[in-house]
């Protein structure tokens, strides 16, 4: 399984349009209900069969052709769809069904945008999801496992109510039923079904497995409509007032990516965890609000009413922030920009302290060594470490073993080579790490998936001389939750993501280089404290994104910046978050010189955000080594989306690769974000080198 990314080119460093966030579409197979995965054979097959036509679409002038309803090849003989085998045990006595839970992202998106529910709006999703069953379901005469958390039982579709998405069904007979934890026989189940007046929900109908392809576009139908109900649907998107939007740019494809990178481990696992726990927590308070709503009396004026009218006023209130919240996970953007906080709740690591004894270890890692290396080392650093009595040496093949022994006041020296580890690096105390070498030759590679590479809490953690290099990691090659860290002359290959720096948390980086990061190279939390000196942050999505929730117990980072190298990032050099409390980013005078083909295009976010505004200032610009700004020409654009959302950006491009940034950097020292910035020199970022992006 991977991820297909866009690389997007960087021509010149005055251009800076621009650009929203484009989550790729995630190749990937999964089976919800039955824990199978199949290797994706006949997946072109599948898409292919299930938007073929009957000509030429362009050129079809016929109104009644809907090019949704001829979804699959007539002269093709045979299922173009997987056969589910059900193995072993009781369930060996029903029949197969139709491997349908392992499609692909592109697969199901095309078909919600397409056939099933089009540019329709939340009101009109059931009628929209009606007109698309009506053309692919077949409305009688086949059968399908009845399924539920207790029981599947054969049964045979008589027919369809497209209207309340039911299927009136009659048991098979001799029956065929495997239950769960309880016993149900013939009568018993007769006597469900008349309970229920012989209806049952189509998301509950698994097609069995027919092979002469006539039962493929049913059985397709029915996982588009039981896979919609179950991750993308809400009960409360019904009641959204602003229904004039279009339902799946707004809400459709943020989620269907959302659970996509799920899947494919692209979400920490806390994100993950808040948001589960924030549908639920909406989904609640969306019941108590219904209930209150529906015993409020319009004609009542008496206490008990209004008493009524201001909790519901309260539930309300509480209903839309959580579902501005659910609203910031899913969307791409927004995840990225703000992320989440959820992780600083989590259990830490428990730090150890000082060995009873008063003892201080020097943990030796190598796989093995000469004697060379070993003379040096001994000369070089254990017979100053352990000059007094209460240090022993102890030798380690693989770091993680050796961190996961310290105490607080041990060091770490690893010995040239290759370190390929599986398990994060938790550092909950005041430890030294140290490369003993060139970072090239002492290298740390974390090549399995997981929420972070390195974690430190310590209060003082030291890492020097090693290359880290991160696969699969998403929370970050090095997050520090707490206390402080200092790093010099480190190498930091990136994969994913790159140093975060938790609230209240300190970090010193020194002469390093970071690179490859997918989001930022480095984030930085509001209350944090960072000094960046002589680094280098290049070829990553942003080289520096600071936050700022505009949370009433949150204070703006304290920041560093001399003499840092930043350039080749693909969005900004550095971008600050930040709320859009009704202020709009400064206007810069047009240059009338300018070209009028550098003027400011947008792009319109691809959920429909309903933020009030998002808005990205931003600034093409150097830094001389004194740190002065110094004028420049610049251009101003803004424009808004057609789905009514204003993004709003104001750019200012160098026409002098010499000059200093002016009201950018002068702007960023107003909010005293930054205690020093001099030095610095800034090239080639696409977007620009600075920015304001407003959510």
């Amino acid at each position: 399984m991977e991820q297909e990314s866009q690389e997007t080119a960087c021509p010149d460093n005055n251009m800076s349009d621009f650009v929203v966030i484009d989550t790729s579409d995630v190749k990937t197979e999964l089976d919800v209900g039955n824990g199978i995965s199949e290797v994706g054979r006949g997946a072109s097959d599948i898409t292919q069969a299930l938007f073929q036509e009957e000509g030429d679409y362009s050129d079809s002038d016929d109104d009644d052709d809907d090019s949704g309803t001829d979804n699959f090849n007539t002269e093709k003989s045979g299922t173009q769809l997987q056969r589910f085998e059900r193995h072993g045990g009781e369930s060996s006595s029903l029949p197969d069904t139709f491997q349908t839970s392992h499609l692909l992202f592109y697969e199901r998106f095309k078909v919600y945008q397409d056939y099933m529910l089009g540019d329709c709006k939340p009101s009109e999703v059931m009628g929209f999801i009606t007109d698309y069953l009506e053309k692919v379901l077949d409305p009688c005469d086949w059968s399908a496992l009845w399924s539920t958390d207790v029981f599947d039982v054969l049964v045979e579709v008589q027919n369809v109510d497209l209207k309340n998405l039911k299927a009136c069904v009659r048991l098979v007979l001799p029956l065929q039923c495997v239950t769960r934890d309880c016993e149900f026989t013939e009568e018993t189940m007769k006597s469900l079904l008349e309970a229920t007046q012989h209806k049952v929900p189509l998301q509950e109908l698994q097609v069995t497995y027919d092979e002469s392809g006539d039962l493929d576009q049913t059985a397709l139908a029915i996982e588009h409509l039981r896979f919609f109900y179950k991750h993308i649907w809400r009960e409360w998107d019904e009641e959204d007032e602003d229904d004039d939007y279009d339902y799946f740019v707004r809400c459709v494809e943020p989620r269907l990516r959302l659970y996509y990178d799920i899947l494919e481990d692209r979400v920490p696992s806390g994100l993950v965890a808040e948001y589960q726990s924030l549908l639920e927590n909406c989904s609640q308070c969306f019941q108590q609000f219904s209930v209150l709503r529906s015993g409020l009396s319009t004609d009542s004026d008496s206490e008990l009413d209004n008493v009524s009218m201001v909790e519901g006023l309260k539930l309300y209130d509480q209903l839309e922030t959580f579902k501005r919240k659910l609203h910031i996970i899913e969307n791409p953007l927004l995840r990225y920009v703000l992320a989440y906080r959820g992780n600083i709740k989590q259990q830490f690591v428990q730090s150890r302290g000082l060995r009873p004894t008063g003892m201080k270890v020097v943990h030796v890692v190598t796989a093995s060594c000469s004697t060379v290396q070993l003379q040096s080392l001994l000369s070089a650093r254990l017979i100053p470490l352990c000059s007094s009595g209460d240090t022993e040496i102890q030798f380690h093949r693989d770091p993680v073993s050796a961190v996961d022994l310290c105490h607080q006041g041990d060091v770490v020296i690893v010995l040239p080579g290759i370190y390929s580890i599986s398990n994060s690096i938790f550092i909950p105390d005041s430890i030294t790490i140290e490369g003993f070498g060139f970072p090239d030759e002492v290298v740390i590679e974390k090549k399995n998936k997981g929420d972070s590479f390195v974690e430190s809490t310590g209060a003082d953690v030291r890492l020097s001389n090693i290359k880290f290099i991160q696969h699969d990691t998403i929370e970050g090659i090095l997050c520090v939750r707490q206390g402080t860290v200092n790093m010099e002359n480190c190498v930091l290959q990136c994969a994913t993501t790159g140093v975060i720096v938790r609230t209240s948390a300190r970090l010193t980086m020194n002469m390093c280089d970071l690179y490859g990061s997918k989001g930022a190279g480095l984030e930085i939390y509001p209350g944090s404290v960072c000094s960046l000196v002589g680094n280098g942050i290049h070829h990553c999505k942003d080289g520096i994104l600071i936050k700022d929730f505009a949370d009433e117990l949150d204070v703006m980072p304290s920041i560093t910046m001399e003499n840092n190298m930043i350039y080749n990032n693909e969005g900004y050099g550095v971008i600050l978050v930040k709320p859009n409390n009704g202020e709009q980013p400064h206007s810069i005078p047009e240059d009338k010189t300018e070209d009028p083909t550098a003027n400011a295009a947008g792009d319109k976010p691809q959920d429909g955000s309903d933020l009030n505004s998002i808005s990205t200032s931003t600034t093409t610009s150097s830094i001389s080594s004194s740190g002065a700004p110094q004028p420049s020409n610049s251009t101003e654009g803004e424009v808004s989306s057609t789905a009514g959302r204003k993004w709003q950006f104001n750019r200012q491009l160098s026409r002098n690769k010499e000059t200093s940034c002016s009201r950018a950097v002068q702007d960023l020292m107003d909010h005293q974000i930054f205690v020093s910035i001099q030095g610095n020199q800034f090239k080639r970022n696409c977007m620009g080198d600075f920015g304001t992006f407003f959510y």
